[in-house]
Protein backbone atom coordinates (compact mmCIF):
# COMPACT_ATOMS: atom_id res chain seq x y z
CA UNK A 1 0.00 0.00 0.00
CA UNK A 2 2.79 2.42 0.90
CA UNK A 3 4.63 1.57 -2.31
CA UNK A 4 1.48 2.20 -4.41
CA UNK A 5 0.88 5.62 -2.77
CA UNK A 6 4.54 6.55 -3.18
CA UNK A 7 4.44 5.57 -6.85
CA UNK A 8 1.11 7.35 -7.50
CA UNK A 9 2.18 10.68 -6.04
CA UNK A 10 5.83 10.24 -7.16
CA UNK A 11 7.22 10.72 -3.65
CA UNK A 12 10.27 8.68 -4.56
CA UNK A 13 11.09 10.76 -7.68
CA UNK A 14 13.37 13.81 -7.58
CA UNK A 15 12.03 17.22 -8.52
CA UNK A 16 12.79 17.68 -12.23
CA UNK A 17 10.62 20.63 -13.22
CA UNK A 18 12.58 23.54 -14.64
CA UNK A 19 12.36 26.68 -12.54
CA UNK A 20 14.15 29.96 -13.12
CA UNK A 21 15.16 31.42 -9.76
CA UNK A 22 16.16 35.00 -9.04
CA UNK A 23 18.97 34.01 -6.69
CA UNK A 24 22.42 33.12 -7.94
CA UNK A 25 24.70 30.33 -6.71
CA UNK A 26 27.27 32.78 -5.43
CA UNK A 27 24.85 35.41 -4.19
CA UNK A 28 23.81 38.72 -5.68
CA UNK A 29 26.85 40.75 -6.82
CA UNK A 30 27.44 44.10 -5.24
CA UNK A 31 27.09 47.44 -6.99
CA UNK A 32 30.83 47.84 -7.55
CA UNK A 33 31.14 44.26 -8.79
CA UNK A 34 28.43 44.90 -11.39
CA UNK A 35 30.20 48.07 -12.53
CA UNK A 36 33.52 46.25 -12.83
CA UNK A 37 31.91 43.43 -14.83
CA UNK A 38 30.21 45.91 -17.16
CA UNK A 39 33.44 47.83 -17.70
CA UNK A 40 35.30 44.60 -18.43
CA UNK A 41 32.72 43.61 -21.07
CA UNK A 42 32.83 47.05 -22.69
CA UNK A 43 36.63 47.01 -22.73
CA UNK A 44 36.68 43.55 -24.27
CA UNK A 45 34.21 44.53 -26.98
CA UNK A 46 35.56 48.00 -27.80
CA UNK A 47 39.30 47.44 -27.38
CA UNK A 48 42.07 47.12 -29.94
CA UNK A 49 43.21 44.08 -31.82
CA UNK A 50 46.26 42.21 -30.54
CA UNK A 51 49.44 41.58 -32.53
CA UNK A 52 49.34 37.89 -31.73
CA UNK A 53 47.08 35.82 -33.92
CA UNK A 54 46.46 33.35 -31.08
CA UNK A 55 45.13 36.14 -28.84
CA UNK A 56 42.82 37.42 -31.57
CA UNK A 57 41.62 33.88 -32.24
CA UNK A 58 40.87 33.38 -28.54
CA UNK A 59 38.91 36.66 -28.48
CA UNK A 60 36.87 35.63 -31.52
CA UNK A 61 36.13 32.22 -30.04
CA UNK A 62 34.96 33.81 -26.80
CA UNK A 63 33.00 36.63 -28.43
CA UNK A 64 31.12 34.48 -30.95
CA UNK A 65 30.80 31.37 -28.71
CA UNK A 66 32.32 29.13 -31.36
CA UNK A 67 32.10 26.11 -29.08
CA UNK A 68 28.33 26.02 -29.67
CA UNK A 69 27.91 28.52 -32.52
CA UNK A 70 28.92 26.60 -35.63
CA UNK A 71 27.91 29.38 -38.02
CA UNK A 72 31.22 31.17 -37.49
CA UNK A 73 33.79 29.77 -39.94
CA UNK A 74 37.46 30.04 -38.94
CA UNK A 75 39.71 29.33 -41.95
CA UNK A 76 43.45 29.33 -41.11
CA UNK A 77 45.90 29.68 -44.01
CA UNK A 78 49.46 30.74 -44.80
CA UNK A 79 49.86 34.13 -46.47
CA UNK A 80 52.46 33.60 -49.20
CA UNK A 81 53.26 30.25 -47.62
CA UNK A 82 55.07 31.86 -44.65
CA UNK A 83 52.82 34.14 -42.57
CA UNK A 84 50.09 32.64 -40.37
CA UNK A 85 46.69 34.13 -41.19
CA UNK A 86 43.03 33.55 -40.41
CA UNK A 87 39.85 34.29 -42.38
CA UNK A 88 36.72 34.70 -40.24
CA UNK A 89 33.27 34.74 -41.83
CA UNK A 90 29.66 33.91 -41.02
CA UNK A 91 28.13 30.92 -42.74
CA UNK A 92 25.09 31.89 -44.80
CA UNK A 93 25.91 35.61 -44.62
CA UNK A 94 29.15 35.52 -46.64
CA UNK A 95 29.57 34.17 -50.17
CA UNK A 96 31.90 31.16 -50.09
CA UNK A 97 32.83 31.51 -53.76
CA UNK A 98 33.99 35.10 -53.23
CA UNK A 99 36.16 34.06 -50.28
CA UNK A 100 37.75 31.21 -52.21
CA UNK A 101 38.23 33.10 -55.48
CA UNK A 102 39.20 36.61 -54.36
CA UNK A 103 40.80 36.06 -50.92
CA UNK A 104 42.27 32.59 -50.41
CA UNK A 105 43.58 31.97 -53.93
CA UNK A 106 45.48 35.31 -54.17
CA UNK A 107 46.73 34.81 -50.59
CA UNK A 108 48.45 31.55 -51.55
CA UNK A 109 50.18 33.07 -54.58
CA UNK A 110 51.32 36.44 -53.25
CA UNK A 111 55.04 36.83 -52.44
CA UNK A 112 55.62 38.47 -49.06
CA UNK A 113 59.37 37.93 -48.71
CA UNK A 114 61.10 41.11 -47.64
CA UNK A 115 57.85 42.90 -46.65
CA UNK A 116 57.80 44.31 -43.13
CA UNK A 117 55.15 42.86 -40.84
CA UNK A 118 53.63 46.28 -40.15
CA UNK A 119 53.09 46.81 -43.89
CA UNK A 120 51.66 43.35 -44.64
CA UNK A 121 47.94 44.35 -44.50
CA UNK A 122 48.32 47.26 -46.90
CA UNK A 123 50.67 45.23 -49.16
CA UNK A 124 48.24 42.30 -49.32
CA UNK A 125 45.36 44.67 -49.93
CA UNK A 126 47.09 46.51 -52.78
CA UNK A 127 48.92 43.66 -54.52
CA UNK A 128 46.79 40.54 -54.00
CA UNK A 129 43.17 41.25 -53.11
CA UNK A 130 41.00 41.64 -56.20
CA UNK A 131 37.95 42.83 -54.28
CA UNK A 132 36.38 46.22 -54.76
CA UNK A 133 35.45 47.13 -51.18
CA UNK A 134 38.11 46.54 -48.50
CA UNK A 135 38.97 48.28 -45.25
CA UNK A 136 41.74 48.27 -42.64
CA UNK A 137 40.91 48.56 -38.95
CA UNK A 138 42.40 47.72 -35.57
CA UNK A 139 39.18 48.08 -33.56
CA UNK A 140 37.52 44.95 -32.22
CA UNK A 141 34.09 46.53 -32.47
CA UNK A 142 34.48 47.10 -36.23
CA UNK A 143 35.72 43.55 -36.78
CA UNK A 144 32.81 42.08 -34.83
CA UNK A 145 30.24 44.17 -36.68
CA UNK A 146 31.78 43.33 -40.07
CA UNK A 147 31.57 39.59 -39.40
CA UNK A 148 27.92 39.80 -38.32
CA UNK A 149 27.08 41.80 -41.48
CA UNK A 150 28.46 39.08 -43.76
CA UNK A 151 31.91 40.52 -44.45
CA UNK A 152 35.13 38.53 -44.03
CA UNK A 153 37.85 39.57 -41.58
CA UNK A 154 41.45 38.61 -42.40
CA UNK A 155 43.80 38.50 -39.40
CA UNK A 156 47.58 38.26 -39.75
CA UNK A 157 50.07 37.14 -37.14
CA UNK A 158 52.24 39.94 -35.79
CA UNK A 159 49.91 42.68 -37.08
CA UNK A 160 47.23 44.61 -35.17
CA UNK A 161 45.26 45.68 -38.24
CA UNK A 162 42.58 43.43 -39.73
CA UNK A 163 41.46 43.48 -43.36
CA UNK A 164 37.69 43.62 -43.85
CA UNK A 165 36.46 42.41 -47.24
CA UNK A 166 32.93 42.78 -48.56
CA UNK A 167 31.82 39.20 -49.24
CA UNK A 168 28.14 39.57 -48.40
CA UNK A 169 26.06 37.03 -50.26
CA UNK A 170 22.99 36.28 -48.17
CA UNK A 171 19.67 35.53 -49.84
CA UNK A 172 17.25 38.46 -50.13
CA UNK A 173 13.80 38.98 -51.59
CA UNK A 174 13.79 40.24 -55.19
CA UNK A 175 12.19 43.53 -56.17
CA UNK A 176 8.42 43.10 -56.41
CA UNK A 177 5.28 45.19 -56.73
CA UNK A 178 3.89 47.43 -53.98
CA UNK A 179 1.27 45.74 -51.82
CA UNK A 180 -0.30 48.72 -50.03
CA UNK A 181 0.25 51.55 -52.55
CA UNK A 182 -1.16 50.09 -55.72
CA UNK A 183 -1.45 52.50 -58.65
CA UNK A 184 -2.77 52.16 -62.18
CA UNK A 185 -0.17 54.42 -63.76
CA UNK A 186 3.47 54.76 -62.82
CA UNK A 187 6.26 52.33 -61.84
CA UNK A 188 5.53 48.96 -60.28
CA UNK A 189 8.70 48.52 -58.20
CA UNK A 190 8.76 48.34 -54.42
CA UNK A 191 11.44 48.45 -51.74
CA UNK A 192 12.87 45.23 -50.31
CA UNK A 193 14.48 44.30 -47.00
CA UNK A 194 18.01 44.79 -48.43
CA UNK A 195 19.18 48.35 -47.78
CA UNK A 196 21.71 48.22 -50.62
CA UNK A 197 19.00 47.25 -53.09
CA UNK A 198 16.82 50.10 -51.82
CA UNK A 199 19.62 52.63 -52.30
CA UNK A 200 20.14 51.31 -55.83
CA UNK A 201 16.44 51.74 -56.59
CA UNK A 202 16.68 55.38 -55.54
CA UNK A 203 19.87 56.01 -57.50
CA UNK A 204 18.27 54.61 -60.64
CA UNK A 205 15.74 57.45 -60.42
CA UNK A 206 17.83 60.28 -58.92
CA UNK A 207 20.76 60.37 -61.35
CA UNK A 208 22.53 63.36 -59.86
CA UNK A 209 26.03 63.78 -58.49
CA UNK A 210 24.76 65.69 -55.45
CA UNK A 211 22.55 62.79 -54.34
CA UNK A 212 24.10 61.65 -51.05
CA UNK A 213 23.41 58.38 -49.26
CA UNK A 214 24.80 58.67 -45.74
CA UNK A 215 25.11 55.35 -43.93
CA UNK A 216 25.14 55.27 -40.14
CA UNK A 217 24.58 52.76 -37.35
CA UNK A 218 21.89 52.99 -34.71
CA UNK A 219 22.74 52.90 -31.03
CA UNK A 220 22.50 49.74 -28.96
CA UNK A 221 24.20 46.40 -29.29
CA UNK A 222 22.43 45.37 -32.50
CA UNK A 223 23.66 48.44 -34.45
CA UNK A 224 21.08 48.40 -37.25
CA UNK A 225 22.23 50.15 -40.40
CA UNK A 226 20.39 53.32 -41.38
CA UNK A 227 20.74 55.42 -44.52
CA UNK A 228 19.92 59.11 -44.95
CA UNK A 229 19.26 59.99 -48.60
CA UNK A 230 19.17 63.66 -49.61
CA UNK A 231 20.37 66.18 -52.19
CA UNK A 232 23.40 68.05 -50.95
CA UNK A 233 22.98 71.75 -51.66
CA UNK A 234 19.19 71.43 -51.82
CA UNK A 235 18.17 70.07 -48.44
CA UNK A 236 18.04 72.54 -45.57
CA UNK A 237 21.30 72.12 -43.58
CA UNK A 238 19.56 72.88 -40.29
CA UNK A 239 17.01 70.14 -41.01
CA UNK A 240 19.77 67.65 -41.86
CA UNK A 241 21.69 68.44 -38.66
CA UNK A 242 18.53 68.05 -36.58
CA UNK A 243 17.76 64.65 -38.09
CA UNK A 244 21.32 63.51 -37.44
CA UNK A 245 21.10 64.69 -33.84
CA UNK A 246 17.87 62.80 -33.24
CA UNK A 247 19.21 59.62 -34.81
CA UNK A 248 22.25 59.83 -32.54
CA UNK A 249 19.92 59.63 -29.52
CA UNK A 250 18.64 56.17 -30.52
CA UNK A 251 20.02 53.51 -28.20
CA UNK A 252 17.90 50.38 -28.18
CA UNK A 253 18.31 46.66 -28.66
CA UNK A 254 14.94 46.14 -30.36
CA UNK A 255 14.59 45.39 -34.05
CA UNK A 256 14.28 48.73 -35.79
CA UNK A 257 11.86 49.59 -38.59
CA UNK A 258 10.87 52.91 -40.11
CA UNK A 259 7.79 53.10 -37.87
CA UNK A 260 9.82 52.46 -34.72
CA UNK A 261 12.48 54.98 -35.70
CA UNK A 262 9.70 57.53 -36.24
CA UNK A 263 8.43 56.98 -32.70
CA UNK A 264 11.95 57.31 -31.26
CA UNK A 265 12.72 60.65 -32.93
CA UNK A 266 9.31 62.32 -33.23
CA UNK A 267 8.21 65.46 -31.37
CA UNK A 268 4.61 64.66 -30.46
CA UNK A 269 4.12 61.21 -28.98
CA UNK A 270 0.36 61.46 -28.49
CA UNK A 271 -0.53 63.10 -31.81
CA UNK A 272 -2.55 60.64 -33.93
CA UNK A 273 -1.28 62.00 -37.24
CA UNK A 274 1.98 60.48 -38.47
CA UNK A 275 5.02 62.75 -38.47
CA UNK A 276 6.86 60.75 -41.13
CA UNK A 277 5.52 59.42 -44.42
CA UNK A 278 6.12 55.68 -44.80
CA UNK A 279 6.14 54.55 -48.41
CA UNK A 280 7.11 51.34 -50.17
CA UNK A 281 7.45 53.03 -53.57
CA UNK A 282 10.95 54.14 -54.69
CA UNK A 283 9.49 56.65 -57.14
CA UNK A 284 7.60 58.44 -54.38
CA UNK A 285 10.64 58.53 -52.09
CA UNK A 286 12.81 59.80 -54.96
CA UNK A 287 10.30 62.56 -55.74
CA UNK A 288 10.41 63.63 -52.10
CA UNK A 289 14.23 63.70 -52.14
CA UNK A 290 14.26 65.82 -55.28
CA UNK A 291 11.78 68.15 -53.59
CA UNK A 292 14.23 68.86 -50.76
CA UNK A 293 13.11 66.24 -48.26
CA UNK A 294 15.07 63.43 -46.59
CA UNK A 295 14.44 59.71 -47.17
CA UNK A 296 15.31 57.36 -44.31
CA UNK A 297 16.08 53.70 -45.06
CA UNK A 298 16.41 50.99 -42.40
CA UNK A 299 18.09 47.63 -42.88
CA UNK A 300 15.48 44.86 -42.94
CA UNK A 301 12.51 47.19 -43.55
CA UNK A 302 10.83 47.27 -47.01
CA UNK A 303 9.71 50.88 -46.53
CA UNK A 304 11.27 54.32 -46.65
CA UNK A 305 10.51 57.14 -44.26
CA UNK A 306 10.09 60.58 -45.81
CA UNK A 307 10.52 63.68 -43.63
CA UNK A 308 9.39 66.32 -43.04
CA UNK A 309 5.79 66.06 -44.21
CA UNK A 310 2.65 68.20 -44.35
CA UNK A 311 -1.06 67.41 -44.54
CA UNK A 312 -0.78 67.70 -48.33
CA UNK A 313 1.89 65.00 -48.38
CA UNK A 314 -0.41 62.60 -46.53
CA UNK A 315 -3.27 63.27 -48.96
CA UNK A 316 -1.14 62.91 -52.10
CA UNK A 317 -0.88 59.74 -54.15
CA UNK A 318 1.99 58.46 -56.24
CA UNK A 319 0.09 58.84 -59.51
CA UNK A 320 -1.40 62.32 -59.02
CA UNK A 321 1.08 63.98 -61.37
CA UNK A 322 0.70 61.19 -63.95
CA UNK A 323 -2.86 62.33 -64.67
CA UNK A 324 -3.76 65.46 -66.62
CA UNK A 325 -4.60 68.57 -64.65
CA UNK A 326 -8.46 68.53 -64.93
CA UNK A 327 -8.71 64.82 -64.09
CA UNK A 328 -6.14 65.12 -61.31
CA UNK A 329 -8.04 68.05 -59.79
CA UNK A 330 -11.31 66.09 -59.76
CA UNK A 331 -9.64 63.06 -58.19
CA UNK A 332 -8.02 65.25 -55.53
CA UNK A 333 -11.35 66.95 -54.73
CA UNK A 334 -13.09 63.57 -54.43
CA UNK A 335 -10.33 62.41 -52.09
CA UNK A 336 -10.72 65.50 -49.90
CA UNK A 337 -14.51 65.12 -49.80
CA UNK A 338 -14.11 61.45 -48.85
CA UNK A 339 -11.72 62.36 -46.02
CA UNK A 340 -14.14 65.00 -44.68
CA UNK A 341 -17.10 62.62 -44.92
CA UNK A 342 -15.15 59.90 -43.17
CA UNK A 343 -14.24 62.21 -40.29
CA UNK A 344 -17.36 64.34 -39.76
CA UNK A 345 -20.37 62.47 -41.23
CA UNK A 346 -21.11 60.10 -38.28
CA UNK A 347 -20.74 62.91 -35.72
CA UNK A 348 -22.88 65.29 -37.79
CA UNK A 349 -25.66 62.71 -38.08
CA UNK A 350 -25.58 62.06 -34.34
CA UNK A 351 -25.74 65.76 -33.56
CA UNK A 352 -28.77 66.33 -35.81
CA UNK A 353 -30.63 63.22 -34.71
CA UNK A 354 -30.05 63.65 -30.97
CA UNK A 355 -29.88 67.39 -30.36
CA UNK A 356 -31.13 69.20 -33.48
CA UNK A 357 -33.97 67.16 -35.02
CA UNK A 358 -35.56 70.38 -36.26
CA UNK A 359 -32.74 70.74 -38.79
CA UNK A 360 -33.93 67.55 -40.54
CA UNK A 361 -36.84 67.46 -42.96
CA UNK A 362 -39.99 65.59 -42.02
CA UNK A 363 -39.32 62.79 -44.50
CA UNK A 364 -35.79 62.16 -43.30
CA UNK A 365 -36.84 62.32 -39.66
CA UNK A 366 -39.69 59.90 -40.31
CA UNK A 367 -37.29 57.51 -42.06
CA UNK A 368 -34.86 57.61 -39.13
CA UNK A 369 -37.63 57.01 -36.60
CA UNK A 370 -39.12 54.16 -38.63
CA UNK A 371 -35.74 52.44 -39.04
CA UNK A 372 -35.16 52.61 -35.29
CA UNK A 373 -38.59 51.38 -34.25
CA UNK A 374 -37.39 47.99 -32.96
CA UNK A 375 -33.74 48.88 -32.15
CA UNK A 376 -33.07 48.72 -28.41
CA UNK A 377 -29.60 50.36 -28.43
CA UNK A 378 -29.29 54.14 -28.02
CA UNK A 379 -28.37 55.95 -31.21
CA UNK A 380 -24.89 57.04 -30.05
CA UNK A 381 -24.08 53.54 -28.83
CA UNK A 382 -25.35 52.05 -32.08
CA UNK A 383 -23.10 54.37 -34.12
CA UNK A 384 -19.98 53.67 -32.08
CA UNK A 385 -20.72 49.93 -32.13
CA UNK A 386 -20.95 49.87 -35.94
CA UNK A 387 -17.77 51.97 -36.29
CA UNK A 388 -15.90 49.52 -34.09
CA UNK A 389 -17.32 46.56 -36.05
CA UNK A 390 -16.14 48.22 -39.28
CA UNK A 391 -12.62 48.57 -37.86
CA UNK A 392 -12.75 44.94 -36.70
CA UNK A 393 -13.73 43.67 -40.16
CA UNK A 394 -11.03 45.82 -41.74
CA UNK A 395 -8.30 44.57 -39.43
CA UNK A 396 -9.41 40.98 -39.97
CA UNK A 397 -9.24 41.46 -43.75
CA UNK A 398 -5.76 42.96 -43.52
CA UNK A 399 -4.30 40.27 -41.28
CA UNK A 400 -5.64 37.27 -43.24
CA UNK A 401 -3.23 36.56 -46.14
CA UNK A 402 -4.04 36.69 -49.82
CA UNK A 403 -7.46 36.81 -51.42
CA UNK A 404 -9.06 35.29 -48.31
CA UNK A 405 -8.70 38.66 -46.58
CA UNK A 406 -10.70 40.43 -49.30
CA UNK A 407 -13.41 37.76 -49.09
CA UNK A 408 -13.57 38.12 -45.30
CA UNK A 409 -13.87 41.89 -45.61
CA UNK A 410 -16.72 41.74 -48.12
CA UNK A 411 -18.62 38.72 -46.82
CA UNK A 412 -18.05 39.64 -43.17
CA UNK A 413 -19.39 43.15 -43.72
CA UNK A 414 -22.46 41.94 -45.61
CA UNK A 415 -23.29 39.14 -43.20
CA UNK A 416 -22.72 41.19 -40.07
CA UNK A 417 -24.68 44.13 -41.44
CA UNK A 418 -27.64 42.04 -42.55
CA UNK A 419 -27.66 40.00 -39.35
CA UNK A 420 -27.45 43.11 -37.17
CA UNK A 421 -30.38 44.74 -38.99
CA UNK A 422 -32.46 41.54 -38.83
CA UNK A 423 -31.76 41.17 -35.10
CA UNK A 424 -32.81 44.81 -34.50
CA UNK A 425 -29.39 45.68 -33.11
CA UNK A 426 -28.74 48.50 -35.61
CA UNK A 427 -30.86 50.48 -38.03
CA UNK A 428 -30.48 50.69 -41.80
CA UNK A 429 -29.86 54.46 -41.77
CA UNK A 430 -26.91 54.15 -39.38
CA UNK A 431 -25.59 51.25 -41.46
CA UNK A 432 -25.63 53.46 -44.57
CA UNK A 433 -23.84 56.25 -42.68
CA UNK A 434 -21.11 53.85 -41.54
CA UNK A 435 -20.75 52.43 -45.07
CA UNK A 436 -20.23 55.93 -46.52
CA UNK A 437 -17.75 56.63 -43.73
CA UNK A 438 -15.78 53.52 -44.61
CA UNK A 439 -15.66 54.40 -48.30
CA UNK A 440 -14.45 57.89 -47.48
CA UNK A 441 -11.81 56.46 -45.15
CA UNK A 442 -10.44 54.24 -47.93
CA UNK A 443 -10.04 57.35 -50.12
CA UNK A 444 -7.20 58.55 -47.86
CA UNK A 445 -3.95 57.31 -49.49
CA UNK A 446 -1.83 56.90 -46.35
CA UNK A 447 -2.67 54.05 -43.96
CA UNK A 448 -1.43 55.89 -40.87
CA UNK A 449 -3.62 58.86 -41.80
CA UNK A 450 -6.60 56.50 -42.12
CA UNK A 451 -6.04 55.25 -38.56
CA UNK A 452 -5.70 58.86 -37.34
CA UNK A 453 -9.00 59.73 -39.05
CA UNK A 454 -10.67 56.85 -37.20
CA UNK A 455 -9.34 58.28 -33.92
CA UNK A 456 -10.75 61.77 -34.65
CA UNK A 457 -14.02 60.24 -35.89
CA UNK A 458 -14.61 58.47 -32.59
CA UNK A 459 -13.70 61.61 -30.64
CA UNK A 460 -16.15 63.71 -32.68
CA UNK A 461 -18.92 61.13 -32.22
CA UNK A 462 -18.54 61.32 -28.43
CA UNK A 463 -18.58 65.13 -28.55
CA UNK A 464 -21.65 65.14 -30.84
CA UNK A 465 -23.57 62.76 -28.57
CA UNK A 466 -22.85 65.01 -25.57
CA UNK A 467 -23.23 68.54 -26.99
CA UNK A 468 -24.50 68.30 -30.56
CA UNK A 469 -23.19 70.70 -33.18
CA UNK A 470 -21.55 72.81 -30.49
CA UNK A 471 -19.50 69.80 -29.39
CA UNK A 472 -18.46 69.09 -32.99
CA UNK A 473 -17.43 72.72 -33.49
CA UNK A 474 -15.42 72.93 -30.25
CA UNK A 475 -13.74 69.54 -30.77
CA UNK A 476 -13.00 70.29 -34.40
CA UNK A 477 -11.51 73.69 -33.58
CA UNK A 478 -9.36 72.20 -30.82
CA UNK A 479 -8.15 69.40 -33.10
CA UNK A 480 -7.40 71.88 -35.89
CA UNK A 481 -5.53 74.16 -33.48
CA UNK A 482 -3.42 71.24 -32.26
CA UNK A 483 -2.60 70.17 -35.81
CA UNK A 484 -1.79 73.74 -36.85
CA UNK A 485 0.61 74.12 -33.93
CA UNK A 486 2.23 70.72 -34.52
CA UNK A 487 5.32 70.42 -36.70
CA UNK A 488 7.02 67.60 -38.53
CA UNK A 489 10.75 68.15 -37.91
CA UNK A 490 10.28 71.89 -37.86
CA UNK A 491 7.76 72.15 -40.74
CA UNK A 492 4.14 73.00 -39.76
CA UNK A 493 1.59 70.33 -40.68
CA UNK A 494 -0.74 72.79 -42.40
CA UNK A 495 1.96 74.53 -44.48
CA UNK A 496 1.66 76.27 -46.91
CA UNK A 497 -1.69 77.43 -45.47
CA UNK A 498 -0.69 77.97 -41.86
CA UNK A 499 1.68 79.72 -42.11
CA UNK A 500 1.27 80.96 -45.69
CA UNK A 501 4.48 80.70 -47.70
CA UNK A 502 5.58 82.48 -50.84
CA UNK A 503 5.27 79.56 -53.23
CA UNK A 504 2.14 77.70 -52.16
CA UNK A 505 1.21 74.41 -53.76
CA UNK A 506 -2.56 74.23 -53.43
CA UNK A 507 -4.14 71.21 -51.83
CA UNK A 508 -7.57 71.78 -53.41
CA UNK A 509 -6.51 72.05 -57.04
CA UNK A 510 -3.65 70.35 -58.76
CA UNK A 511 -1.29 72.82 -60.35
CA UNK A 512 -0.17 72.59 -63.92
CA UNK A 513 3.12 70.84 -64.65
CA UNK A 514 5.70 73.27 -65.96
CA UNK A 515 9.36 73.16 -66.85
CA UNK A 516 10.79 74.48 -63.62
CA UNK A 517 13.76 73.99 -61.36
CA UNK A 518 13.11 74.26 -57.66
CA UNK A 519 11.82 72.60 -54.54
CA UNK A 520 8.94 72.87 -52.11
CA UNK A 521 8.98 76.23 -50.35
CA UNK A 522 7.62 75.10 -46.92
CA UNK A 523 10.83 73.09 -46.46
CA UNK A 524 12.88 76.31 -46.72
CA UNK A 525 15.65 74.64 -48.73
CA UNK A 526 18.95 76.14 -49.79
CA UNK A 527 18.62 78.61 -52.62
CA UNK A 528 15.04 79.50 -51.70
CA UNK A 529 14.07 81.14 -48.43
CA UNK A 530 10.47 81.95 -47.48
Amino acid sequence: MKHAIRTLFQFDQPYRRFELLETEPRGTPSFFARRQTRRAKIKAAHGRMDQRLTANLAWIRERFHTDVNTDVILRPFKLGGTVDALAVSMNGMADDSKIAEFILRPAFRVAVDGVARAKLPSYFREHALSMHETELTDRREAVEQAITEGRTAILLDGVKEAILCDTRGFVSRPVGEPQNEMTIMGPKEAFTENIRTNVTLLRRIVKRSDFVCEFRDSGGTNRTRLALCYLDGTVNPALLDEVRRRLDTISTDMRLTVGRVEQLIEDYTYLPLPQMLKTERPDRAASAVMDGRIALLVEGCPQAGVLPITIGTLMASGEDLDMRQPVGTVVLLIRMIGALLSTYLPAYFLALALHHPGQLSGEILETVVASRAMVFLPLWMEMIFLLLVFQLVREAGLRVPGSIGQAIGIIGGLLLGQAAVSANIVSTVVLIIVALTGLGNFAIPDYSAQVAAAYYRLLLCIAASLAGLLGIMVTGLCATAVMCSAKSFGVPFFAPYSPVTTHSEHLRFRTRIRNRAGTSDPLNPEGRRA
